[in-house]
């Protein structure tokens, strides 16, 4: 019964979380006037700030007005906004909070029904809030290797169409056209905005808001400096593309050399938990005292502290930046 009772929670409380989503859907000509929106804005942050076209943007943070009024006295919504766009998510920051804050309830109610102790119920709350933020990093994370994995393509085609003779907005067109995703819809959003009107240096910064790698501002800086010195742009592409490549594969090499090391470092991070259910499931009595004893969930979370301090080293160690 109780098991029965806390499948029911849940399954009620991602229902509701299901109507949230859905009911705060958007059409996509509203996807487009955002965009553009969000484009003017940040160029004129680099300029003279624009307050009535700033509301207009701020009304985009919630479909939920007492949400939406929240989350503008927040600075962390639009960063917020932004690490989402950067997923490549059509989500808006206020249905993310509204998910997490459902799925922290959910995660609470059912930890509770399960173990009835508080600490553990925290402890599925904290899971439940972090859980829709957790899968936006995952996705952003593979959307910029995506996006990395493919970038010097990019940057050839666009030096054989300057070389070509094609103009350089003509060479972002065919990379939005030409390419795959999610290359080709970036570029495809720098072409767009500088043909709306906004200028190629903004456009262009956008680029590098949206895509926060260091491959692309190189590109970015480079094309600046020759906007203003002068100079060939197709060597210049040609160069960088070589440079990039480069570093991708001795990145590539890295990650090879230090292939054993990340195996490890995965081993000693999951041997914990998984012995801890082999043993509670071969001998009950063993753990019994960490469950039943007033001291023993202060004790778990305690060693469950102590083992995300020691998985975030480790992953620092065996993770080497190039």
């Amino acid at each position: 019964m109780q098991y029965l009772l806390a499948a029911m929670v849940f399954l009620v409380i991602v229902g509701v979380a299901a109507m949230v989503l859905y009911l705060g859907k958007e059409n996509q000509q509203q996807k487009i006037v955002q965009r553009r929106l969000d484009a003017i804005e940040k160029g004129l942050r680099r300029g003279s700030q624009s307050l009535e076209l700033k509301l207009v943007r701020d009304e985009l943070m919630s479909n939920v007005p007492a949400l939406n009024r929240l989350l503008l006295h927040w600075s962390w919504a639009a960063k917020l906004r932004e690490f989402v766009a950067q997923a490549g998510l059509d989500i808006k920051p206020g249905k993310l909070v509204l998910l997490s804050g459902v799925l922290e309830l959910a995660g609470f109610l059912v930890a509770r029904e399960l173990s009835g102790n508080l600490i553990v119920a925290l402890a599925g709350a904290v899971l439940g809030a972090a859980g829709p933020f957790i899968f936006v990093a995952l996705m952003r994370t593979r959307r910029l290797h995506a996006f990395e994995k493919t970038f010097p393509e990019a940057i050839d085609l666009l030096g054989r169409a300057v070389q070509a003779g094609h103009s350089f907005t003509t060479g972002l067109e065919m990379i939005g056209t030409e390419l795959s995703e999610p290359l080709a819809g970036e570029f495809r959003a720098v072409f767009d905005e500088q043909n709306f009107g906004l200028p190629l240096k903004d456009a262009l910064l956008n680029l590098a808001e949206r895509v926060p790698l260091l491959d692309v501002r190189f590109f970015i800086t480079a094309l600046l400096v020759q906007r203003d010195t002068g100079g060939n742009l197709a060597e210049i592409l040609s160069n960088l593309s070589h440079v990039v490549r480069e570093r991708f594969k001795i990145r590539g090499e890295v990650r090879t050399r230090t292939a054993q090391g990340r195996l490890t470092a995965a081993i000693l991070i999951a041997l914990p938990p998984i012995m801890m259910v082999v043993l509670r499931s071969m001998n009950p009595d063993y753990e019994g005292l960490l469950f039943t004893d007033p001291l023993g969930p202060y004790i778990l979370g305690l060693a469950a502290g102590l083992q995300v301090v020691g998985a975030a080293l480790l992953w620092k160690i065996v993770n080497i930046e190039v």
